[in-house]
C-alpha cells in the first residue's frame, strides 16, 4: 500500500489542520487587523474540507491499523460538524468586532476544535477516541475564556477546564479497565472478545460505566451537566452558540459509535444506564429552564433536554433509533443556529442584551425577527408541523418499536412541560407591551443564517427525503460491523 492510499482516509483532517496552522502564521505576520480576512479564509477551509468529506464514497475504509475509520456514518456526522463550525465563525464576526474582541485566534481555535471533532467521529479505538476528545477540548477551554478581560468569561473557562479534566480522568479510568479485562483497546477486537465471553467480566462492566460517564459529560447529560449553565452564560455569546451545537453533535456521534461498535452485542448492559441518563436529562431540561430569565442559561437547559431526547433513540439500539438520532441532530443544528443568530442580534445602545424580558413586544417593533424566532421556538418545543416535531417523532417511535414504552411516554410528557418556557417567550414577543427596540439592521450574514434556519424548520415537512435517506445510510453503516 502506497503512502498516498494509506493517508487518503485522513486527508480532510490533514488539510484542515494544515489550514489552521497556515492561518495562525498569517495572523501573526500580517500587519493590519487580520480577523475578518482569516475568518473568511477559515470558512473557505471548512468548505473545502466538506467537499473532501462528502465527495468520497468508497465505502468503509480504515486507517492506522483500524484506529481510524471512515464510513457513511462518519461522513454524515462530519458534514454536520463542518456546517456547524462554519456557522459559528460566520455568526461570531460582527459580534466580536462590536465587543472589541476580534482576535484572529478565534477562527483558528474553531478549526483546531473541528479537527478534534472529526477525529472523534472516526475513532475506532480507545486511544484515538481520547486523542480526538482532548484535541477538541483543549481548543474549547480557550474559547470559553476568549474574552480574557471579562470575569464571567475567564470563570467559565476555568470551570469548564476543571470539570473537563475530571471527566477525562473518569473516561481514562474506564478505558484502562476495559483494556485490562479485554486485552485490547480496538473497538472491533473488544466487541469480539466480549461476544466470546461466557459472562461479562464485572471489571469490564465497571469500565464501560466510567467510559459512559466521561462521554455523558461531553454531551452534558444529567447528572454530568453541572458545567453547562454556567459556561453557556459566562462564555462569549458566539462561543456559547458554537458549544450549543457543534461539539454536542460530535460528542453524540462518538457516543453512538462507542455504544454500537464495542458494546453492540451487550446492549442490555448499557441500555439501563442510558435510560436513566435520558430520563434525567429530559426532566431537568424541562423543569430547570422554567425560572430562567437569562436566555443563554435557558438555551443551556434546553440543550440538556435535547440531549435527553437524542439519547432516547440511542437507547433503543436499533437501526431505526440510530436513524432517528442522526435526523434529530441535523434538525437540532438548524434550530439552534437560527435561535443563536437572533440572540446575537439582540443589542441595545451598543450593548449585548441577554435577558428574556427584553424581548417584550418584539412583534410590534421587529415583526420579521419575532416571526422567525417564534418559528424556531415552536420547533424547539416540538410543535407540528415544525422540523423539531419530526425529530422527536423519529426517536420516540424508535423507542416504542424497541419496547421502551415508559421512556417514550416520559419523553412526551417532558416535551409538554418544556414547551412552556419556549411559549412564554412567544407570549412576551406578541402580547406584552413593547420594550425599547433593538439596534437594527441585523448584520447581513447573521440575518441570513436566521432566515435560512427558520425556513428550513418551517418547510422541512415538505421535503424530508434527502435528510432521512442520509440518516438511514449513516445508521446502517454503524450497524454493519465487519
Amino acid at each position: 500500500m502506497s503512502w498516498t492510499s494509506a493517508f487518503a482516509p485522513v486527508l480532510p483532517e490533514i488539510w484542515l489542520a494544515a489550514a489552521a496552522m497556515a492561518l495562525l502564521l498569517l495572523g501573526v505576520f500580517q500587519k493590519e487587523d487580520p480577523f475578518a480576512r482569516i475568518s473568511r479564509l477559515a470558512v473557505g477551509a471548512l468548505a473545502v474540507t466538506f467537499v473532501l468529506v462528502v465527495g468520497r464514497d468508497d465505502g468503509r475504509v480504515a486507517a492506522f491499523d483500524g484506529l481510524f475509520v471512515v464510513d457513511e456514518f462518519a461522513r454524515f456526522m462530519k458534514g454536520l460538524v463542518l456546517i456547524g463550525s462554519a456557522l459559528a465563525i460566520v455568526l461570531a464576526e460582527d459580534w466580536l468586532v462590536k465587543e472589541r474582541a476580534q482576535r484572529f485566534e478565534y477562527p483558528v481555535l474553531v478549526l483546531l476544535a473541528t479537527v478534534g471533532m472529526m477525529a472523534m467521529i472516526s475513532a475506532n479505538d480507545l486511544v484515538s477516541l481520547y486523542v480526538g476528545l482532548e484535541l477538541q477540548s483543549m481548543a474549547l477551554y480557550v474559547l470559553a475564556a476568549f474574552q480574557r478581560d471579562a470575569v464571567r468569561s475567564t470563570e467559565a473557562g476555568l470551570k469548564y477546564f476543571v470539570l473537563g479534566a475530571l471527566a477525562s480522568g473518569m473516561l481514562l479510568y474506564g478505558a484502562s479497565l476495559l483494556y485490562g479485562f479485554t486485552g485490547t483497546t480496538g473497538f472491533e477486537p473488544m466487541a469480539a472478545r466480549l461476544r466470546e465471553a461466557n459472562q461479562l467480566p464485572l471489571g469490564a462492566l465497571i469500565g464501560m460505566a466510567f467510559l459512559i460517564a466521561g462521554l455523558a459529560f461531553k454531551v452534558s447529560a444529567v447528572p454530568f451537566h453541572m458545567w453547562t449553565p454556567d459556561v453557556y452564560e459566562g462564555a462569549p455569546t458566539p462561543v456559547t452558540a458554537f458549544f450549543a451545537f457543534t461539539p454536542k453533535i460530535a460528542a453524540m456521534a462518538l457516543f453512538m459509535r462507542t455504544m454500537m461498535t464495542p458494546f453492540g452485542d451487550i446492549g442490555p448492559a448499557w441500555q439501563q444506564i442510558l435510560v436513566v441518563l435520558s430520563i434525567a436529562s429530559m426532566g431537568l431540561g424541562a423543569y430547570a429552564a422554567i425560572g430562567q430569565d437569562n436566555i443563554k442559561r435557558l438555551m443551556a437547559y434546553s440543550s440538556i433536554g435535547h440531549v435527553g431526547y437524542a439519547l432516547v433513540g440511542l437507547t433503543a439500539g436499533t437501526g431505526e433509533g440510530l436513524r432517528g438520532v442522526a435526523i434529530y441532530l441535523a434538525i437540532y443544528l438548524a434550530m439552534n443556529a437560527g435561535a443563536f443568530a437572533i440572540i446575537l442580534g439582540m443589542r441595545r445602545r451598543g450593548q449585548a442584551v441577554e435577558e428574556i424580558p427584553e424581548l417584550a413586544g418584539l412583534a410590534k417593533t421587529e415583526p420579521l425577527t419575532a416571526a422567525g424566532l417564534a418559528v424556531l421556538l415552536f420547533s424547539l418545543a416540538g410543535v407540528p408541523p415544525m422540523a423539531g416535531f419530526f425529530g422527536k417523532f423519529y426517536v420516540f417511535m424508535a423507542a416504542v418499536n424497541a419496547g421502551l414504552f415508559v421512556l417514550a411516554v416520559l419523553g412526551v410528557l417532558a416535551s409538554v412541560v418544556g414547551a412552556f418556557y419556549y411559549l412564554r417567550i412567544v407570549k412576551l414577543m406578541y402580547f406584552d407591551p413593547p420594550a425599547e427596540p433593538f439596534e437594527r439592521p441585523m448584520p447581513g450574514a447573521v440575518g441570513a443564517v436566521a432566515a435560512a434556519s427558520a425556513l428550513f424548520t418551517l418547510l422541512f415537512f415538505a421535503w424530508p427525503a434527502p435528510l432521512v435517506a442520509g440518516a438511514e445510510a449513516a445508521a446502517q453503516a454503524l450497524l454493519r460491523l465487519p
